[in-house]
């Protein structure tokens, strides 16, 4: 059946447009010069970018916005696991499964039923679990609840300078104003496959999750994915709905190579997103080693309005905003620095001299 009519998305500021390097601020492709053609796919957005180089291959509308649908539940994962302790046992209610449509993907939990956060980030990555996600936003989100794990969404993609990135839900279901790009997509698959027990749950094949008395046990089959299909895949995230289509974000390493796939908008016909995914892989191990139209930004380049260079004195491995300073607080700081060096020298000299008067 043919998509549904979407809502024009909001167009991409220029100044965003060009974050990673002008070649990406294009609706069109980006590919080096003199590389072989990329695979024609039905993607409306995607990226390859190598994970360890920092730097994009190539891709295609890399910044404009498009709906999520379940690869969203990454930024989920990445913003998380650092806040969560996998070993904590958490009770699920009622409003946690509030409004999921049974026929959409869930991992089964139960209301009343008591799961180990490390079980809930089975069920989100291997089965897509959008009851898994409601759960693990609202623990997440304090005393704030589920739209408190929707904003720490928000605020992480912020810090990671993903600029196209807007969560309205927590699992990818659309939502207002929910939206991604594939640019931003590869920044957040960095920061996830960083992580070692993201890479371990991410990779997993099968897992049983036993039940405690009046709850069902789970055996959940990692499924959608290109594990044991494509070689050297590390883990990835399948995605649908009728308003994103297909959407795919994934890892695979080749000969000392990770490269990451990350698309938006596909459809079923006729390779699918995991069709896709593999023709768009196989172009980007073919490039050359130093292949290029763009990399990938860091969190630390970047603070306010201001790009900003290392400072070689920052201790904290920091970076300092010099762009940032009025003259008065530049003056004021040297100031502050000449009187600490005249505090520490002086008394310094009177020893010194006291010292020679003595060997005199």
């Amino acid at each position: 059946m043919p998509p549904p009519t979407a809502p024009a998305p909001p167009a991409v500021d220029p100044a965003q447009a060009t974050v990673g390097g002008e070649a990406l601020a294009t609706t069109g492709l980006a590919v080096p010069a003199g590389a072989p053609a990329a695979p024609a796919v039905t993607a409306t957005s995607w990226l390859v970018a190598d994970l360890d180089r920092g730097v994009v291959l190539g891709g295609c509308a890399p910044h404009e916005f498009r709906a999520p649908a379940s690869v969203q539940k990454l930024l989920l994962a990445e913003t998380l696991m650092p806040r969560l302790d996998p070993a904590q046992v958490v009770e699920v209610n009622r409003d946690d499964l509030r409004d999921l449509d049974p026929a959409s993907s869930l991992m089964g939990v139960v209301e009343g039923g008591r799961y180990s956060i490390e079980s809930l980030w089975l069920g989100l990555l291997l089965k897509s679990g959008n009851d898994a996600a409601n759960v693990l936003a609202r623990v997440g989100g304090g005393s704030a609840g589920r739209q408190g794990g929707v904003q720490a969404m928000n605020d992480e993609a912020h810090r990671l300078r993903a600029n196209q990135t807007h969560a309205a839900t927590p699992s990818g279901l659309d939502g207002p104003g929910q939206y991604t790009s594939a640019y931003d997509l590869a920044l957040i698959a960095r920061e996830a496959f960083a992580r070692e027990d993201f890479r371990r749950y991410i990779a997993t094949r099968t897992v049983q999750i036993p039940g405690e008395p009046g709850t069902p046990d789970l055996a959940l089959t990692h499924d959608l994915t290109l594990l044991d299909h494509y070689p050297g895949t590390l883990g990835g995230k399948t995605g649908f709905t009728d308003l994103a289509r297909q959407t795919y974000v994934g890892v695979a390493e080749r000969d000392g190579r990770r490269l990451a796939v990350t698309l938006l908008g596909a459809e079923t016909a006729p390779l699918g997103s995991l069709g896709e995914a593999t023709a768009l892989l196989n172009w980007g191990f073919g490039l050359a080693p130093d292949a290029s139209v763009g990399r990938l930004v860091t969190p630390e380049e970047k603070r306010g309005d201001h790009v900003v260079a290392p400072a070689r004195g920052d201790r904290r491995g920091g970076l300092v905003d010099w762009s940032s300073w009025s003259l008065p607080t530049a003056l004021g700081l040297g100031a502050a620095v000449l009187l600490a060096v005249l505090l520490v020298t002086i008394p310094w000299r009177r020893v010194s001299a006291r010292r020679r008067a003595e060997k005199r």
